[in-house]
């Protein structure tokens, strides 16, 4: 199973009064992996997987420790936990580097193809679903527990 890896840069407007970066901005840093993850990393035949739109159906955040504002960026780490009909669950990880054991943020987003000319869902290909499974790590229910 491979993880999506995505360098994220800390900027200035991202620190809070107590000089922490703000909770919600790691929303935007899980947004900006979670595109790289889709969008830049679709098949280079001129495929049209993952460029039709999606929509974020469900955020879960578990905020572990404070993370200081500093020069050197963040790692997201993305992977993928459960891919439905019309539905995937994609988990991540913030932390200082790969491989790095310290852990800021565990987070998923429940993602739903759309079908922006349709305006509504749509189920995800079998193109996009043979993507999808090279990233697949089952969830394991002990860890999402603890």
């Amino acid at each position: 199973m491979a993880r999506h890896i995505y360098p994220c840069p800390l900027r200035w407007s991202d620190m809070d009064a107590f000089g922490h970066v703000n909770n919600v901005v790691f929303l935007r840093y899980l947004e900006e992996a979670r595109i790289d993850f889709m969008f830049r990393l679709r098949p280079r035949d001129g495929s049209p997987s993952f460029s039709g739109g999606s929509v974020v159906a469900r955020h879960e955040i578990d905020y572990v420790r404070p993370l200081v504002h500093r020069h050197e960026p963040v790692i997201v780490e993305s992977w993928v936990t459960r891919i439905g009909a019309a539905s995937l669950t994609i988990s991540y990880e913030v932390k200082d580097a790969e491989g790095a054991s310290q852990v800021y943020v565990r987070a998923s987003t429940v993602v739903v193809p759309y079908d922006l000319e349709a305006g509504r869902p749509r189920r995800i290909s079998a193109e996009e679903r043979s993507h999808l499974q090279q990233y697949l790590e089952e969830a394991d229910e002990a860890a999402l527990v603890a």
